[in-house]
């Protein structure tokens, strides 16, 4: 099923090149700009201004909290009747050390609030909890996908895997602008984006 979208395009690999490009490009406006320093850190109030500002030109459904339910392979998201509920509940959840902060983006991963674009998207958020409450980002470079993919997977149940992986990419460089860029790179790569690099866009 092709989502509706505002370019009108209704081929899905032509509409996968398209979504890459623009929100790559805008995902490299959003650190270049400025406009990262608007993001409220840690709440969904703040992931739905990263999903929007990535996703505005392509989706209506932008920063807007989904209306339907999904799943991914056997793995079914916070059912639409709980999402409002676990979204208020995530907001409040501790930030202050790296095993509550891992806790948190796997709580907003399980929510799934929008239709699509959603890893990408709480990736950029991630690093930015982290970056404010511990001065570290992660080095996407240094996470395998398969590894982290079913570490995600798996996190749902036990998150220990996932918080091994991650703290172990982490680095101090968390205002440098090209291990921001290819991060953006390797984050769509996980989802199966890997037509355009975001630097040269």
């Amino acid at each position: 099923m092709i989502l509706e979208n505002k370019l009108n395009i209704v081929d899905q690999i032509e509409l996968a090149k398209a979504e890459e490009r623009i929100s790559k490009r805008k995902a490299r406006q959003l650190f270049d700009s400025g406009a990262i320093s608007q993001v409220k850190i840690g709440t969904f109030e703040g992931l739905a201004f990263i999903h929007r500002y990535l996703f505005e030109d392509i989706y209506d459904f932008a920063g807007v909290v989904r209306t339907v339910n999904i799943a991914k392979g056997n793995f079914r998201f916070a059912p639409l009747m709980y999402l409002e509920q676990s979204l208020r509940y995530i907001d409040d959840m501790p930030q202050s050390n790296f095993e509550q902060i891992v806790e948190k983006y796997v709580e907003m991963n399980i929510a799934h609030p929008f239709r699509e674009g959603n890893g990408r998207s709480t990736r950029i958020w991630l690093d930015l909890i982290l970056k404010k409450e511990l001065r570290r980002v992660v080095d996407w470079n240094l996470v395998d996908k398969e590894e982290y993919l079913s570490a995600m997977e798996r996190s749902v149940v036990k998150d220990l895997e996932i918080k091994v992986l991650l703290k172990q990419a982490l680095t101090g460089d968390v205002d440098d602008r090209a291990l921001y860029m290819k991060g953006i790179d390797i984050s769509y790569y996980y989802e199966g984006y890997s037509e355009f690099k975001t630097e040269d866009l």
